[in-house]
């Protein structure tokens, strides 16, 4: 006896939905080419109001702001990246951005990330995955080869593969108290400083940040930021002379009271520093006229971050940012000057 088989064929409807979900995401990509390249205020409509909030900028001027010191040219947050930026005759920078975590030895150390992974060779020294900095002391974190990971824009690794012994300072873990003293010697800089530790110790950095701000003077040089609520109004409450950021909540307050134009807004805080990129103009664009006028007119500053679309950095030069951070202050700085002949 011979059994047969015999191959189904797809039904129709099968194929409609494949189909329909094909159309969907084509759409949604169609939409979001929009958003990104077209959804931009007149410049012409932006205002100028006065302000005694001298991180707001005349029109026309915009400040260049090294988004984790440049993060994109150099190994991130490091002395190499700081130089690069600060003695560079091919561009010049007027704030550096960088963030902070604490260690065991209650050191503020330069790290963007909670773990040490993605920069370092901190699995291979530490002998294991995920090492935080709170768990090590400063002088332990500086066996690390915080280049380790960096890939130039060629995708090449130029810092990879250095011995454990023949580290340079300048690749090695950073303190800002060092930092701090390097920007001061060689230029007159504003920061922007991201604590990223939450909870006690996020509130125990506030306190180390700002008595070091003080005893060298840069107090008004800072605008401090924090993606922890609790940290943010820890500095309202123990150190107001302090200038700082929209918290996410306060973010998505201010532009619903944008839209509305409400007369009646009085934000605790100095400073917007919002996203502009895809995929945030999706749910809200804060790149608008709109958003830059009340902002304005309320005294609040307005910095985007991380902008490394030369596109969105000319766009917002055009409307009025205060200070574009970019991972790219080269590319920045040839876009600003451009827009200024």
């Amino acid at each position: 006896m011979i059994l047969e088989t015999t191959i189904k064929k797809p039904k129709k409807k099968t194929w409609k939905k494949v189909l329909a979900v094909i159309g969907i995401i084509l759409l949604a990509l169609i939409v979001a080419k929009v958003i990104a390249f077209n959804w931009h205020s007149n410049p012409k409509n932006i205002k100028t109001y006065e302000t005694k909030n001298s991180y707001i900028m005349d029109m026309g001027e915009t400040q260049i702001s090294a988004h984790r010191s440049g993060g994109g040219i150099m190994p991130e947050e490091t002395l190499m990246a700081f130089k690069n930026c600060a003695e560079n005759p091919a561009f010049n920078i007027d704030v550096f951005e960088f963030d902070l975590h604490i260690t065991k030895d209650d050191v503020l150390v330069l790290l963007h990330d909670d773990t040490l992974d993605r920069t370092s060779n901190s699995a291979e020294i530490f002998g294991k995955e995920e090492a935080r900095p709170e768990e090590y002391t400063y002088e332990e974190l500086r066996t690390l080869n915080m280049g380790a990971k960096f890939k130039d824009e060629d995708g090449n690794m130029p810092y990879a593969g250095i011995d454990k012994d023949n580290v340079p300072d300048d690749i090695k873990i950073l303190r800002i108290e060092d930092v701090l003293d390097y920007l001061t010697s060689v230029g007159d800089y504003d920061y922007i400083i991201e604590i990223k530790n939450s909870g006690d110790l996020g509130k125990k950095g506030v306190d180390i940040l700002y008595n070091i701000l003080v005893e060298k003077n840069l107090l008004n040089k800072v605008i401090f930021g924090s993606f922890h609520e609790e940290v943010s109004h820890y500095v309202d409450e123990q150190h107001p002379d302090l200038l700082r950021s929209a918290t996410i909540k306060e973010v998505l307050t201010f532009w619903l009271a944008a839209l509305r134009h409400d007369t009646d807004f009085n934000p605790s805080y100095s400073v917007l520093q919002i996203p502009y990129s895809m995929p945030f103009k999706l749910a809200a664009n804060l790149g608008t006229a709109q958003v830059i006028n009340y902002a304005h007119e309320k005294g609040i500053a307005v910095q985007y971050w991380t902008i490394n679309s030369e596109k969105d950095m000319e766009y917002l030069i055009s409307v009025g940012a205060d200070c574009i951070m970019t991972d790219y202050p080269d590319k920045l700085y040839a876009v600003d000057q451009a827009t200024k002949e």
